[in-house]
């Protein structure tokens, strides 16, 4: 059974978000602002957080923040601002997900569901008992799924990691942005490329030496996004030693 934190300081959201992820069968824990989410996240095992943005003590760009510097764990923010700069504001915090209040249990649960199934990562590398896969100086470690680049490790979202692992298993491949958004997010993310914008860019800033000059992350223009087989550090070294 998955256990959920709702974050929310109206008592009457907590109590319908309660009452519809419990009729799902979900473990459901709560808390009315930032500060009690950051007791329960560090003390109990929670496997997805429904995090309002409005909250007194600490709001939920800030709580979502603090929880990034040391848990991967699925974040879906809620808000009743929906305009684009609040939900890239939300993305670029370390969400995996937004949604605009208003909204209806059915899109609720929808979302929730596929944030677990994004959490709950496999790949074909595992399978196949191939621990770790070298892209210049990055490492994904999957037994741990942890990345590294030159040996210090990058904390990343169960969303950042899951899109890195994904490139990497189609490496050379160029994917569009409807594909990415349908393997990664869900067939009911097609349309939403914002998110996958702010993801590729949060993913490059972390990973690249130099984000505006990626060697791990590429775009073809109009085409979508690639791991070039390798990296232009390594085509430089084979030249030098040819």
């Amino acid at each position: 059974m998955s256990r959920i934190l709702v974050v929310d300081d109206e008592p009457r959201y907590l109590h319908l978000l309660r009452i519809n992820l419990e009729s799902e069968g979900y473990e459901v824990v709560t808390a009315s602002n930032g500060e009690e989410a950051l007791e329960i996240v560090t003390s109990q095992s929670v496997d997805l957080v429904l995090l309002d943005i409005m909250m007194p003590r600490l709001d939920g760009f800030s709580t979502c923040e603090r929880i990034r510097q040391f848990s991967n764990i699925p974040v879906i923010m809620l808000s009743a601002k929906g305009e684009e700069k609040d939900r890239v504001a939300g993305l670029d915090t370390g969400a995996d997900d937004y949604i605009t209040k208003p909204f209806s249990a059915t899109e609720l649960l929808a979302r929730v569901r596929a944030a677990l199934r994004r959490s709950q990562v496999t790949n074909k590398a595992a399978a196949e008992n191939s621990r770790f896969f070298e892209h210049g100086s990055l490492v994904i470690d999957f037994a741990r799924t942890e990345v590294s680049r030159s040996g210090k490790v990058i904390p990343l979202s169960a969303t950042e990691y899951r899109l890195l692992v994904f490139l990497a298993q189609n490496i050379g491949k160029v994917l569009s942005t409807e594909q990415l958004l349908a393997n990664i997010w869900g067939q009911q993310y097609k349309s939403e490329k914002e998110i996958l914008w702010v993801t590729i860019a949060r993913l490059r800033q972390k990973l690249e030496e130099n984000p505006h000059s990626p060697q791990h992350i590429l775009t073809r223009s109009g085409l979508g996004y690639y791991m070039p087989a390798e990296t232009k550090q390594q085509e430089d070294r084979k030249e030098n030693i040819g």
